[in-house]
C-alpha cells in the first residue's frame, strides 16, 4: 500500500517517515515520482491551506495523500507569522528566525508565549478528506539553541520539555511536536482505511 506525502521539505519528509513507519505502507514523495506541482497557499487558515494541498496532490498522484500546513503563532505579534511562517522572510530559516527575533527584541520572557500549529489532511482518490490539528505550546527564546530540527525549532522553547525544539532528539520531537500530534490523531482513520486502500492504483517508483 502506498501513501503520497505532499511535501518537498526534507525535514517534514523525515518526520512523516518516522511517524508512519509502523503502518506497513510505502511512502512516496514528489521527488520520488518526479511530480512537479506547485500549490498556491491562498487560504486564510492552516485548515484551508492543508486542504488546498491535499486536494491538488491527490488529484495529481491518484493515491491516498497526506498534506499539512503548519506554522508558528506568536501571541505578542497577534499570531504572526502564522500561515505565513515559511514565507514571512526568506529564503532561509536563518532569515526568518532573524526577522522574528528582531520583532521581539524588546518583548520580555513573560510575554513571549506562542505555539506551533499543524493541520494535517488525509485525502483519498474518491474525494473523501479528513483533517486533524496538533499544537504545542511554548515561548520564543532570545537566541537560537540546539542543532536539530528545522524552521523555527532553535528559538522555540517547549514548555513541557524544558528545552528548545531543536535540542530534542528526533524521537522526542515526534512525540511532542504539533505535526506528531496531528498525525497521531489521524492514525485511527488511516488504519481503518488500510483495507480499502488495497484496491487503489499503485504508482511505480
Amino acid at each position: 500500500m502506498q501513501i503520497f506525502v505532499a511535501t518537498r521539505n526534507p525535514g517534514k519528509r523525515r518526520e512523516y517517515q518516522a511517524l508512519l513507519s509502523d503502518l506497513g505502507v510505502e511512502i512516496l514523495t514528489p521527488e520520488g515520482i518526479n511530480l512537479q506541482l506547485e500549490v498556491e497557499e491562498v487560504g486564510k487558515t492552516f485548515e484551508e491551506n492543508a486542504l488546498l494541498k491535499a486536494h491538488a496532490y491527490v488529484a495529481a498522484a491518484g493515491i491516498p495523500t497526506l498534506a499539512d500546513d503548519s506554522g508558528l503563532e506568536v501571541d505578542a505579534l497577534g499570531g504572526l507569522p502564522g500561515i505565513l511562517s515559511s514565507r514571512w522572510a526568506g529564503p532561509t530559516d536563518a532569515d526568518r528566525i532573524r526577522k522574528l527575533l528582531t520583532h521581539l527584541k524588546d518583548v520580555p520572557w513573560s510575554r513571549r508565549s506562542g505555539r506551533f500549529v499543524c493541520v494535517a489532511a488525509l485525502a483519498l482518490p474518491n474525494g473523501e478528506v479528513v483533517t486533524a490539528r496538533g499544537t504545542v505550546e511554548g515561548r520564543i527564546l532570545f537566541a537560537p539553541r540546539g542543532t536539530g530540527g528545522f524552521g523555527y525549532d532553535p528559538i522555540f522553547y517547549v514548555t513541557e520539555a524544558g528545552c528548545s525544539m531543536a535540542e530534542l532528539s528526533p524521537a522526542e520531537k515526534n512525540r511532542l511536536s504539533h505535526r506528531g500530534r496531528a498525525l497521531r490523531a489521524l492514525r485511527p482513520r488511516i488504519k481503518a482505511l488500510l483495507d480499502e486502500w488495497g484496491d487503489t492504483p499503485r504508482l511505480s517508483t
